[in-house]
Protein backbone atom coordinates (compact mmCIF):
# COMPACT_ATOMS: atom_id res chain seq x y z
CA UNK A 1 0.00 0.00 0.00
CA UNK A 2 1.13 3.30 -0.73
CA UNK A 3 -0.04 7.19 0.49
CA UNK A 4 0.05 9.48 -1.97
CA UNK A 5 0.02 13.30 -1.21
CA UNK A 6 -0.32 15.55 -4.07
CA UNK A 7 -0.56 19.48 -3.55
CA UNK A 8 -2.24 20.91 -6.20
CA UNK A 9 -3.65 24.12 -7.35
CA UNK A 10 -7.30 25.06 -6.26
CA UNK A 11 -8.17 26.14 -9.48
CA UNK A 12 -7.45 22.49 -10.74
CA UNK A 13 -9.48 20.87 -7.75
CA UNK A 14 -12.82 19.79 -8.82
CA UNK A 15 -11.70 18.54 -12.51
CA UNK A 16 -8.67 16.58 -10.43
CA UNK A 17 -11.60 14.96 -7.84
CA UNK A 18 -13.80 14.10 -11.04
CA UNK A 19 -11.11 12.57 -12.77
CA UNK A 20 -9.82 10.29 -9.74
CA UNK A 21 -13.55 9.08 -9.89
CA UNK A 22 -13.33 7.87 -13.49
CA UNK A 23 -10.23 5.97 -12.87
CA UNK A 24 -11.90 4.13 -9.45
CA UNK A 25 -10.57 6.53 -6.63
CA UNK A 26 -13.41 6.75 -4.99
CA UNK A 27 -11.95 7.87 -1.56
CA UNK A 28 -9.25 10.52 -0.05
CA UNK A 29 -8.74 13.34 2.57
CA UNK A 30 -7.92 17.24 1.12
CA UNK A 31 -7.55 20.13 2.99
CA UNK A 32 -6.87 23.87 2.20
CA UNK A 33 -3.09 24.67 2.20
CA UNK A 34 -0.92 27.29 1.91
CA UNK A 35 2.34 27.39 1.21
CA UNK A 36 5.40 29.29 0.04
CA UNK A 37 7.39 27.99 -3.19
CA UNK A 38 9.19 28.75 -6.33
CA UNK A 39 6.24 30.85 -7.20
CA UNK A 40 6.78 33.67 -4.47
CA UNK A 41 5.26 36.76 -5.61
CA UNK A 42 7.52 39.55 -4.66
CA UNK A 43 5.46 42.79 -2.46
CA UNK A 44 2.11 43.06 -1.29
CA UNK A 45 -1.37 43.85 -2.73
CA UNK A 46 -3.46 46.38 -1.39
CA UNK A 47 -7.40 46.32 -1.85
CA UNK A 48 -9.70 48.54 -0.26
CA UNK A 49 -7.59 49.39 2.46
CA UNK A 50 -6.26 45.88 3.00
CA UNK A 51 -3.06 45.41 2.56
CA UNK A 52 -2.95 41.29 1.80
CA UNK A 53 1.21 39.49 1.31
CA UNK A 54 1.34 37.47 -1.62
CA UNK A 55 4.12 35.42 -1.21
CA UNK A 56 1.47 32.79 -0.02
CA UNK A 57 0.59 30.43 -2.22
CA UNK A 58 -3.29 28.83 -1.74
CA UNK A 59 -3.27 25.12 -2.60
CA UNK A 60 -5.67 22.12 -1.88
CA UNK A 61 -3.71 18.76 -0.61
CA UNK A 62 -4.66 15.35 -1.55
CA UNK A 63 -4.24 12.57 0.61
CA UNK A 64 -4.64 9.45 -0.91
CA UNK A 65 -4.14 5.75 -0.04
CA UNK A 66 -4.02 3.12 -2.55
CA UNK A 67 -3.23 -0.31 -3.24
CA UNK A 68 0.08 -1.07 -5.10
CA UNK A 69 -1.83 -1.85 -7.62
CA UNK A 70 -3.61 1.67 -8.31
CA UNK A 71 -0.35 3.70 -7.79
CA UNK A 72 0.26 4.61 -11.55
CA UNK A 73 -2.88 5.23 -12.14
CA UNK A 74 -3.50 7.96 -9.39
CA UNK A 75 -0.24 9.51 -10.16
CA UNK A 76 -1.06 9.35 -14.04
CA UNK A 77 -4.36 10.73 -13.52
CA UNK A 78 -3.19 13.90 -10.98
CA UNK A 79 -0.53 14.65 -13.18
CA UNK A 80 -2.45 14.61 -16.35
CA UNK A 81 -5.57 16.78 -14.81
CA UNK A 82 -3.35 19.19 -12.46
CA UNK A 83 -0.99 20.22 -14.91
CA UNK A 84 -1.37 23.49 -16.07
CA UNK A 85 2.97 23.89 -17.14
CA UNK A 86 3.06 27.06 -15.52
CA UNK A 87 5.46 27.29 -12.28
CA UNK A 88 3.28 26.56 -8.99
CA UNK A 89 1.18 23.67 -10.78
CA UNK A 90 2.54 21.42 -7.69
CA UNK A 91 4.47 18.10 -5.92
CA UNK A 92 3.61 14.36 -5.65
CA UNK A 93 4.94 12.57 -2.72
CA UNK A 94 4.63 9.10 -2.62
CA UNK A 95 5.42 7.05 0.90
CA UNK A 96 4.85 3.30 2.34
CA UNK A 97 1.72 2.40 4.34
CA UNK A 98 3.02 -0.31 6.84
CA UNK A 99 -0.46 -1.35 7.66
CA UNK A 100 -4.08 0.19 7.17
CA UNK A 101 -7.37 -1.50 9.34
CA UNK A 102 -11.11 -0.77 8.67
CA UNK A 103 -12.53 0.19 11.92
CA UNK A 104 -15.95 -0.63 10.44
CA UNK A 105 -15.72 -4.52 10.55
CA UNK A 106 -11.35 -5.20 11.66
CA UNK A 107 -10.60 -5.46 7.56
CA UNK A 108 -6.62 -5.20 7.39
CA UNK A 109 -4.24 -4.10 4.97
CA UNK A 110 -5.67 -4.33 1.28
CA UNK A 111 -8.86 -5.48 2.21
CA UNK A 112 -9.20 -2.99 4.36
CA UNK A 113 -9.36 -0.13 0.86
CA UNK A 114 -11.58 -1.35 -1.02
CA UNK A 115 -15.20 -3.58 -1.18
CA UNK A 116 -14.67 -6.74 -2.03
CA UNK A 117 -15.77 -8.02 -5.52
CA UNK A 118 -14.37 -3.95 -6.37
CA UNK A 119 -11.59 -2.49 -7.68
Amino acid sequence: MKKIEAIIRTSKFEEVKRALREVGIEFFSYWDATGVGNEIKKGELAYRGTVYDTSYIPRQLLTIVVRDQNLKKTIDCIRKTARTGVIGDGKIFVTDVIESYRIRNDDEGDASLHNIGEE
